[in-house]
């Protein structure tokens, strides 16, 4: 066994949050050492050059003997009741009040100095944190924008040390292990099925995403989806919906013939007016309004960041328009939920239909909620990967579909398949890892294939 020596903290994981937190500690000169459960983690040659004199375990934590352990910090994609951690997970910290495993963000609002808007839900939570963050600077607001997005939380602490407002992703990992996250607004913005693998089920899933509203004052959430409401005690609540809003809350309804972003009577946008296209987008927009209005942000500059704000990158953005064709780019749809809101926030505007582009690693998900809303929106679905018969299977009798090797393929098969009026849509519903570094290598290669046949088309490409 090896110990851990008295009042030393135990980082585990070597990732990127993980080097976060030693970058943090390493500033605050906490003795601490490091544990990761494979054998050789990549770039340990340049942490052991970053750290010098740092303790670094390799392996199973079970060689640890951690009764001695003053705190340990897990990185949000280990699981805080790993085996070694588990009997420990369930141990109060004498000195802190809190538990003994904990993530970053709790060492964060420990040392945070201003207040936190934070932002979680199933999908859309990085766009909204983004248009937060644009709203904050038209406001003339100092804000520091990152978490699970960009930047991690603790190393704002360096690179922002004036921040007036910190504004965070926070996905359910990072929430999990957080005992008390005390936002000034925290907003939920959806739930759908995602990290069943280890949440073990939707319950699971929701109680660590729940925990964004400990301690929270405003809370923002979908008057569409009533489990993003708190089951924590929140002194003011606001929420975003699809239909025409009561007195205060935010909804979508026409003013003078316009569809417009809605606070009860009063318009805000029309959303001829936005960047952003799709339903989807314009919930997205509805919830960092009502945020930004939470956190005394004033109504002309959110709404100039609205009218500028185009979107993120391999969010539903659109690549080109070849032979009246569209071609949109969401590969960043890892889930069903994600795919979801794309069909039904793009299917809605089209007139044509649509053919979805789906499949890789499913994480376990139900992939039926996609049947119907394809069914009424889509002519064809090309379908690849490693779980490319499961959705297959679920789809069947509902939309035509059909297997193929690889992403290239199921391109090359819409291009001959789609009509004038058409949307060519990627959003996977599925992981990456299969076939993929990652969503963004995913997203280029669609983006490199249709800029490549735009060019080469005659037919007229935009």
């Amino acid at each position: 066994m090896v110990q851990v020596a008295k009042g030393v903290t135990l980082v585990v994981g070597l990732g990127l949050s993980g080097r976060a937190i030693c970058r943090h500690l390493s500033r605050l000169d906490v003795p601490y050492m490091v544990a990761d459960t494979r054998a050789e983690p990549p770039g340990l040659d340049d942490f052991r050059t970053a750290h010098p004199g740092v303790e670094i375990h390799c392996g199973s934590l079970a060689a640890l003997d951690l009764r001695d352990v003053e705190e340990v910090v897990v990185s949000p994609g280990l699981d805080p009741r790993m085996p070694g951690l588990k009997e420990l997970a369930d141990q109060l910290n004498p000195r802190t009040g809190e538990p003994m495993v904990v993530g970053e963000m709790a060492l964060f609002v420990r040392a945070a100095k201003a207040p936190i808007a934070a932002i979680t839900g199933s999908n859309a939570k990085s766009t909204v944190t983004t248009l937060l963050g644009e709203m904050a600077a038209e406001a003339g607001v100092n804000a520091a924008v990152g978490g699970n997005l960009g930047t991690p939380a603790l190393d704002l602490l360096a690179s922002h040390p004036d921040a007036a407002l910190y504004i965070l992703e926070l996905s359910s990992f990072q929430l999990e292990t957080t005992p008390c996250l005390g936002a000034s607004c925290a907003a939920f913005l959806n739930l759908s099925e995602d990290h069943l693998d280890r949440h073990g089920d939707m319950h699971g899933y929701r109680t660590a995403k729940q925990r964004i509203f400990i301690g929270a004052q405003h809370a923002v959430v979908n008057g569409d989806d009533p489990l993003s409401w708190p089951d924590y005690p929140v002194d003011q609540v606001a929420y975003f919906s699809h239909d025409a809003p009561v007195e205060g809350q935010w909804g979508l309804a026409r003013d003078q013939g316009k569809l417009m972003l809605m606070q009860g009577d009063t318009p805000w946008l029309s959303i001829d007016e936005l960047s952003m296209t799709g339903q989807h987008n314009y919930l997205n927009a509805l919830a960092a309004l009502a945020m930004g209005q939470a956190l005394g942000f004033a109504a002309a500059p959110m709404c100039r960041a609205l009218r500028d704000f185009k979107g993120l990158a391999h969010r539903s953005e659109m690549i080109a328009r070849i032979n009246d064709v569209t071609w949109v780019n969401d590969t960043k749809g890892t889930n069903v939920g994600a795919t979801l809101a794309a069909i039904n926030g793009i299917g809605a505007t089209l007139e044509g239909r649509l053919i979805l582009l789906a499949g890789g690693v499913g994480k376990g998900a139900d992939f039926t909620p996609l049947a119907e809303p394809l069914k009424k929106c889509a002519r064809h679905v090309l379908l690849f990967g490693l779980d490319a018969p499961r959705l297959a299977e679920a789809l069947d009798g509902h939309v035509t579909t059909q297997q193929v090797d690889d992403l290239t393929q199921a391109m090359q098969a819409a291009f001959k398949i789609a009509q004038p009026g058409d949307c060519v849509l990627l959003s996977p519903a599925c992981a990456s890892l299969d076939q993929f570094a990652n969503y963004q290598e995913r997203g280029e290669v669609f983006r490199r294939w249709v800029h490549q046949q735009a060019a080469s088309t005659t037919g007229g490409a935009s």
